[in-house]
């Protein structure tokens, strides 16, 4: 009878009260069907199908309700992982044929729930409800349907976009293994500048990571550094008998470009036989066995950091970079003592400032750009600022670590983000001053006294006979290209023999204790040197300076700019 009357006049007929008001709403008030409507808006955003499963298919609603619980299920069970044990869940994130799951998943998701949505708005039955509230009801359907399916769709598009450009990254190849707890990997800052020969690492560093913990130690090379040997059995050795060792022409960063143009038939069937050169060097100057490298290219860690919303640092001295001055010219500006905010191309700059300064304080700066980037790199990070990262990856020049592995390294960093990172350079001043041209002449079994020295003291010692074969060193003198210097307080000494022994407050491991200039805590760092006649140092005197061509005050002015830490000290 109520159908027909229905059918007759085109309206609802008068409710009544009785009834079940849920899968009869013709029976219910307005008010009634009006809260029905809301209800099964709330039923499939948070419990996508129980609106079919009340007031419509039951069918669908059952299957969708399997699927819900299924990814409640494996929702709690990532959350648990996340403050329990987060390893499996990254490798799992990291996995390749995990992600094309998930891609597979999101979108069969965004579909389904989109399907759901549009079977609800049917259930509601629109004419039903009151008209004050209809079109509330409708921008609601709609927007719950965007930010639902949508949110879902652009997750599946998303981790297909973040799998693809991991793959173009990373390549397929064996597992590396840790060589006695722990995997060496050489990081190179590549630079095809102007007035350059090709591309060449302007900046070469080791991490030395935990294979158990992720503790990370930083190894860094300057880059002008001198008669490098190789690692034991290296293609190398071939080549340069004597070691990478005709003078100023062979910096070590030079390498790089020679083997790539003069001896690329040392290395078949490498990627890049300049990199894998670049590897055995590194190894022998450390005494390590490097299993891996990856190479950036400038232009991407400016970048990525402008992606990741930009880097907090707090810096002990004075450090120049290209600007507007004082008077408003274009030329030598400077950054002085305090706590900056550094975007991409600012904190480019900061790292490779040069002029004034030493090789030294300029890979102090890098280091602590680089512990910054570490500790701002969370996963509140990736997730609000994913696309830009994902952009800024794809600058990475090339790597060779295994894409099969990304998960171990994933995880090992995240372990290490906690932990002190440990640093050792390579010359001046861990290794003597300036004068002691320790870059051009290396004691390589100091080198590597101290390198194991640190590497025990984590717990992991470098094996025994693990040091290559001795090298023959040229007796042609040679000039350190970086500007001279003051060394920072705390510098060793040469002994008597020429040898540089360790630095003055070490723990008796040979590891450097952090203490006065060497802490990471600013209240220990020295105070900026003044100007001649006391008062501290500002902008206008550093131009004055500059212009008058007073460059040993200038010099004087930048010496503490290796004081350096992550974040706001």
């Amino acid at each position: 009878m109520m159908a027909s009357h229905t059918q007759r006049t085109g309206t609802p007929p008068i409710a009544t009260g009785d009834g079940d008001p849920v899968r009869t709403p013709e029976t219910g008030t307005a008010r009634q069907r009006t809260k029905r409507a809301w209800i099964l808006l709330a039923l499939t955003l948070f419990i996508p199908g129980g609106a079919q499963v009340v007031a419509g298919n039951r069918r669908l609603g059952r299957a969708a309700l399997r699927v819900t619980l299924t990814v409640w299920a494996l929702a709690v069970v990532a959350l648990v992982l996340f403050f329990v044990n987060r390893d499996p869940l990254i490798r799992a994130g990291t996995n390749s044929w995990v992600q094309l799951a998930g891609v597979v998943a999101l979108a069969a998701l965004a579909i389904g729930w989109a399907v759901l949505w549009v079977d609800t708005f049917r259930l509601l039955r629109f004419r039903l409800v009151a008209p004050g509230m209809r079109p509330l009801i409708a921008f609601a359907s709609v927007l719950l349907l965007l930010v639902t399916s949508g949110v879902l769709g652009y997750g599946s598009w998303a981790v297909n976009a973040g799998r693809n450009t991991l793959n173009s990254i990373f390549p397929a190849g064996p597992p590396i293994e840790p060589v006695d707890g722990r995997y060496n990997f050489l990081l190179m800052g590549g630079d095809a500048g102007e007035g350059r020969i090709g591309l060449r690492p302007d900046s070469i560093h080791v991490a030395s990571v935990n294979a158990d913990t992720g503790r990370t130690i930083i190894f860094s090379i300057p880059r002008n550094f001198q008669n490098a040997r190789f690692t034991e059995g290296s293609p190398l050795w071939s080549a340069y008998p004597e070691g990478f060792s005709c003078g100023d022409e062979c910096i070590v960063n030079a390498l790089y470009v020679d083997v790539n143009q003069n001896h690329q038939d040392l290395y078949p069937g490498a990627q890049d036989p300049g990199a894998e050169a670049m590897k055995d060097a590194a190894g022998g100057i450390l005494g390590l066995e490097v299993q891996a490298y990856a190479m950036v290219d400038m232009a991407g860690f400016a970048q990525l950091i402008d992606a990741m919303g930009g880097v907090t640092v707090t810096t002990g001295g004075w450090t120049t970079y290209r600007g507007h001055r004082p008077d408003g010219e274009w030329g030598n500006a400077w950054w002085g003592p305090g706590t900056y905010t550094f975007n991409g191309e600012q904190a480019l700059a900061f790292a490779r400032s040069r002029h004034f300064s030493t090789d030294y304080s300029r890979i102090r700066r890098q280091q602590c750009i680089q512990s910054a980037m570490l500790a701002q790199f969370n996963p509140q990070t990736l997730v609000t600022r994913f696309h830009g990262i994902l952009e800024a990856g794809e600058q990475i020049v090339e790597t060779d670590l295994p894409g099969q592995q990304l998960g171990t390294f994933v995880s090992l960093a995240s372990r290490g983000q906690s932990q002190p990172m440990g640093r050792l350079t390579i010359g001046a001043p861990d290794f003597g001053d300036q004068g002691d041209r320790f870059t051009t002449y290396p004691d390589f079994d100091l080198v590597h006294q101290r390198v194991n020295a640190m590497l025990a003291e984590d717990g992991t010692p470098q094996a025994a006979g693990a040091a290559p074969a001795p090298l023959l060193f040229v007796d042609a003198a040679a000039r350190i290209l970086t500007a001279a210097g003051d060394p920072p307080h705390g510098s060793p000494a040469p002994s008597a023999s020429g040898a540089v022994a360790t630095r003055t407050g070490t723990d008796g491991t040979g590891s450097i204790a952090p203490q006065g200039a060497d802490s990471d805590n600013p209240e220990d760092w020295p105070a900026p040197p003044p100007q001649p006649d006391g008062d501290p140092i500002n902008e206008d005197w550093l131009m004055y300076l500059e212009d008058t061509g007073q460059t040993g005050l200038l010099e004087e002015a930048a010496k503490t700019n290796h004081l350096c830490v992550a974040g706001a000290g």
